[in-house]
């Protein structure tokens, strides 16, 4: 049921979708494991809907016990099985390889002393980058993302899974031109009067 406001369509499938996009989608994340989180959840989102994912999303928490990098990273092969058996989660092993792997890049890239939140910014320059025109599955600039990530060991991230990676996480904001949400997430903060 509607609200009466104008979100992007897709946020008007469902409940579930609908909370998502107006509370979560295109939110600046600037916490470096949450984006790792939701990097690897897109991983997983590969061939599926995302709606598919978000209803998991609970399940995926618990089965990579809060998505710590640090533990995940640490994960053998009895923790790959049991994640297969997990009825919770998507119970694909290149994905659950990817998602270890990942963690493992996380971590070097943390003892290497990089910050992945600035990383992943410098993407953008720092803020976030309101999209133009038709959205595409996606772009040079993802490209350039992808390619990156890549560098610094990290899979399932090609160029479409770091645009939609870099939509949900506020880096980019596509909300529809008439969605209320594109509105809300363009206005610059006011400065600190401490």
């Amino acid at each position: 049921m509607s609200d009466g406001r104008c979100r992007c369509a897709w946020g008007e499938t469902d409940d579930l979708l609908r909370g998502y996009h107006d509370r979560e989608w295109g939110v600046p994340e600037r916490d470096g494991r949450r984006l790792w989180e939701k990097l690897v959840l897109d991983g997983f989102q590969a061939g599926l809907s995302w709606r598919t994912i978000l209803a998991r999303r609970d399940g995926f928490r618990q089965a990579f016990e809060g998505f710590d990098p640090d533990v995940v990273a640490a994960y053998g092969p009895r923790e790959i099985e049991r994640l297969l058996a997990d009825p919770g989660i998507i119970r694909s092993r290149s994905k659950i390889g990817a998602a270890i792997g990942n963690a493992k890049a996380y971590v070097v890239m943390r003892e290497a002393g990089e910050d992945f939140a600035g990383f992943c910014w410098n993407f953008v320059g720092g803020d976030p980058m309101l999209w133009e025109g038709p959205v595409p599955p996606n772009s040079p600039l993802s490209v350039q993302a992808s390619k990156a990530l890549k560098k610094r060991g990290f899979t399932f991230v090609g160029p479409t899974i770091v645009f939609a990676w870099m939509e949900a996480t506020g880096m980019i904001n596509s909300h529809a031109p008439d969605c209320f949400r594109r509105a809300e997430l363009s206005r610059k903060p006011l400065p600190d009067k401490g």
